[in-house]
């Protein structure tokens, strides 16, 4: 069953409470009382960290409400996210990555990424507009670093006009400026797009190479697309995903693909860090599973949230990690 937008109603983010081990009536059964579906972590291979809701745009779509000056979720400091790194370090991680808002609107993000690169690989969700383009020479030092940093530029559509219809006008064009600098400067670059169901994958392709090409950029250049996630603390009414769900239709194996199953997020919010399931589901205080990676580890992950059944059913997954 598809998810239409006029599904989705928002309501107010509640508080995180101060209880963990308090979640919601739905976290462990569904609204008709069946078992839900759960997913059990396996490994900490990806670690994502939020640098904050703020940015540069406010497109009506973003799945995390981000704007100029947002504070849903606050900007975390340097000092803030190297005890994660290093416990990260400590359970075998094998990437860090890093999304938004903008990151590069947050001040600390060069020192933060410079830090991280002495260990393991690093990935930067971009829109590769100004707070990027004004921060270029900060990052050519980076490129000497131990391990790669790599970006994910979001282009929304194939098409300037549909994109700049959410991001604003002349985005389009400055997008493909901050991604032609990157890749120049020898980064890996990937692409970020919708989801356009109706239109054949081909074609979707083919679009792409022919703006790649104009813009001087590379015919291959790796996408990643993403299904319609809707704002924060929106109320959308997918089918519920049960315990026998995830037996009747996925494995064992394609349930380690889940990010919730190798992957964490750690955000900042009230003034404190937490450790979230994934990156899909900060909106929603259940999904705080600790305080500490190693705490966070321990905890199933509940398959309640609304974005979830976009993992269920799509695959749908913000990492990059084969």
């Amino acid at each position: 069953m598809s998810i239409r937008r006029d599904e989705a109603i928002s309501v107010p983010v509640p508080a995180v409470p101060d209880d963990r081990a308090s979640r919601s009536l739905h976290w462990r059964r569904t609204t008709s009382n069946e078992p839900r579906g759960f997913i059990q972590p396996h490994a900490l291979d990806e670690l994502w960290f939020h640098t904050g809701t703020a940015c540069n745009l406010a497109c009506p779509f973003c799945l995390e409400g981000s704007k100029p000056g947002d504070n849903r979720l606050q900007m975390m400091r340097f000092d803030e996210v190297t005890p994660f790194v290093d416990e990260a370090l400590e359970l075998g991680v094998k990437q860090f990555s890093f999304t938004g808002g903008e990151p590069f609107v947050n001040k600390d993000i060069i020192s933060i990424l410079d830090y991280a690169l002495m260990h393991r690989p690093c990935l930067v969700l971009t829109n590769a507009t100004s707070p990027l383009i004004k921060r270029l020479k900060q990052l050519e030092p980076l490129r000497n670093r131990p391990c790669a940093l790599n970006f994910r530029v979001s282009l929304d559509y194939s098409d300037a006009a549909r994109h700049d219809a959410g991001r604003g006008a002349g985005m389009f064009d400055l997008a493909l400026e901050g991604l032609r600098e990157l890749l120049e400067m020898g980064f890996h670059v990937s692409v970020a797009n919708q989801f356009l169901p109706g239109i054949a994958p081909n074609v979707i392709s083919a679009n792409f190479v022919d703006v790649f090409r104009a813009a001087g950029l590379p015919d291959d250049l790796p996408r990643v697309e993403f299904p319609e996630f809707h704002p924060p603390a929106a109320r959308v009414k997918p089918p519920q995903i049960t315990e026998r769900c995830m037996t009747d239709f996925h494995t064992e194996e394609t349930r380690r693909r889940f990010m919730c199953a190798f992957s964490k997020m750690i955000a900042k919010s009230d003034g404190r860090m937490h450790v979230y399931a994934c990156t899909l589901v900060d909106d929603d205080p259940d999904y705080i599973l600790g305080k500490t990676l190693t705490e966070a580890m321990q905890a199933s992950v509940s398959m309640k949230h609304h974005r979830c059944y976009s993992c269920f059913k799509y695959g749908a997954s913000c990492s990059e990690l084969k």
